[in-house]
């Protein structure tokens, strides 16, 4: 009988006619009875609830506002945003990769680059498809699948993610550093050595992220938990470790704000290139001088066109600052959010960083979607390579040619 009511021990010895009460003591029993399995009803949903939202009490009201409630509505749309965009991306992506291989383009070194770059986002968004399929898609809104086999596969998901996204700022990096190389010390020592290991710095980036990525498999584990009588699974931290505050740190700052510094200030350097080029191109056309006699004036307006060499190579540098522009857009925010969540701990990641992780998956899927975009219409070799393989191979053939014996380090 105790056993039953054991939450209520005391309260059965409590004398009923005292109270002017016509309870028999069977009844108040009863009555304690229903109590106790309405409190563990109770209790067990908070938890689930809890578990659900990933939240504790201290961190309730923790982040608020309209922002905050315009974040949320878009999260109830963005598993169809997500998807449509990774379709386009993976075929998109697919496309460079057909076009970066031929073997025309596949020379250059930078295109090389930009070749891998594309396998990495691809894969990305091959994963994702299913991923956000079933998330945002297949579950309803606010619905969680709390099952050992998802929870698996939510781990796998993070790692996957994880690597191959650190592996595309490993290349980004690669392709800026090689491009400042080719336009400050195009005949240097470095570009040399940068010229004849292009394959190496590519296996850098696939062999140095999984091991700067390696501190989250030790961080997140599958936990269980019993509520309700039925066996729980979910993706959990403890926020309380070392470790767990070592592992933001790395991610916000070695993975990703320390790569936008340094892209930050090529592209800063690309983008003078870039303005004095502009300005040589000026001067020579004010060069011509009108009141010449017509055979010198000929020449000097032969002198003032720019080699196409030297207008190719500005619009590659162009192209590739509109690559690094776009990554800084996509990675400084995640930077500073994942700086935030090892200054601020656990309840700004709890709360707010996961409101604003769909916003960041969507700019990291569309960084990853819309380089084809930009090679089409900034890289005329891309777009000649591209007709040739898909529309006019015999004149797009004949057209590359002529194209790429003027350069191979141009996109």
């Amino acid at each position: 009988m105790m056993s039953a009511v054991g939450s209520f021990p005391d309260m059965t010895q409590i004398d009923l006619k005292k109270l002017g009460t016509n309870l028999t003591t069977e009844e108040w029993i009863q009555f304690l009875k229903y109590l106790n399995a309405y409190n563990h009803k109770n209790d067990s949903k908070l938890d689930k609830t809890l578990l659900l939202n990933g939240t504790t009490d201290e961190c309730v009201d923790y982040c608020k506002g309209d922002f905050y409630r315009g974040l949320r509505t878009y999260n109830s749309l963005h598993g169809y945003v997500a998807l449509v965009i990774c379709l386009f991306g993976t075929i998109a992506n697919l496309l460079n990769i057909m076009v970066l291989t031929k073997k025309d383009m596949a020379k250059a070194p930078i295109n090389k680059i930009l070749k891998w770059l594309a396998v990495a986002d691809m894969f990305v968004m091959i994963e994702y498809i299913p991923f956000a399929s079933s998330q945002y898609i297949y579950m309803k809104p606010g619905q969680k699948e709390l099952s050992y086999a998802w929870s698996i596969y939510i781990l796998f998901h993070m790692h996957y993610t994880q690597v191959l996204h650190t592996i595309s700022i490993g290349l980004t990096v690669t392709l800026a550093v090689w491009r400042y190389v080719a336009i400050r010390h195009p005949h240097g020592a470095c570009a040399s050595f940068l010229l004849s290991h292009c394959n190496e710095c590519i296996l850098f980036s696939f062999v140095i992220s999984p091991i700067l990525c390696f501190p989250t498999l030790l961080v997140f584990k599958v936990n269980e938990r019993v509520t309700d009588n039925q066996v729980l699974y979910y993706v959990h931290a403890d926020k309380n470790s070392h470790l767990y505050r070592i592992n933001f740190w790395i991610h916000s700052v070695i993975i990703k704000l320390l790569p936008c510094f340094v892209l930050t200030i090529i592209s800063f350097v690309l983008v003078k290139v870039l303005w004095e080029a502009s300005k040589r191109k000026q001067k020579l056309k004010e060069y011509s001088n009108p009141n010449h006699p017509a055979q010198h004036q000929h020449l000097q307006k032969h002198a003032s066109r720019i080699p196409k060499c030297d207008r190719r190579t500005d619009r590659t540098t162009m192209l590739l600052v509109a690559v690094l522009i776009l990554f800084l857009l996509t990675e400084f925010p995640q930077g500073i959010l994942g700086l935030m969540s090892g200054i601020m701990e656990k309840c700004f990641f709890e709360v707010c960083y996961q409101v604003f992780g769909e916003v960041m998956d969507l700019l990291a899927l569309i960084n990853a979607a819309v380089d084809f975009v930009l090679y089409g219409l900034m890289s005329k070799q891309f777009r000649t390579t591209f007709k040739s393989l898909f529309f006019k191979r015999r004149l797009g053939s004949i057209e590359l040619t002529r194209v790429t014996r003027l350069t191979t380090t141009c996109v």
